[in-house]
Parts: C-alpha cells; structure tokens; sequence
C-alpha cells in the first residue's frame, strides 16, 4: 500500500524509484518487515511530502521523513 502511495503521485519515474529507495531504506532502519503496519504508511507520505520540496537523494529523502516523523533526531 505504501509503495502504491508512492508511484501513484505525480512524480518523474527517476523521483518516483528515489523514493521507494527512500521508503526501503527507512523501513530497513526501522527494522520494519510487516508492509501493514500502519508506520510504513506514515513513512511513505513523509516521502512523498520531502520529495515535493525538491529533494531527489534517497537517503537525504529517508532521513528527512524520518525526522519529521520525530523518529530521528535532526542531523548536526
């Protein structure tokens, strides 16, 4: 569902596979393997919210989402 959120907004093909890598990669640091749980959604749509602002880099895009979930603390 999560992944479906993702590839269904209006995003070039090269943004719309940064943020799957973004959404695995978070997922991973999270540990988290059941895609129903209801944080791989939340996730997903801190992606989508990052990448709306530009940001293209897979990692920045999942760290970025994270710290705005409050699930990392902000870099620096």
């Amino acid at each position: 569902m999560a992944r479906r959120l993702i590839a269904s907004g209006s995003f070039e093909p090269e943004q719309s596979a940064a943020m799957i890598s973004a959404y695995d990669a978070a997922c991973t640091v999270l540990r988290l393997t059941d895609i129903d749980d209801p944080l791989t959604e939340l996730i997903a749509t801190a992606i989508v919210e990052v990448a709306s602002t530009g940001e293209r880099d897979p990692i920045l895009l999942a760290g970025k989402a994270l710290v705005a979930l409050g699930l990392r603390e902000p870099p620096g």
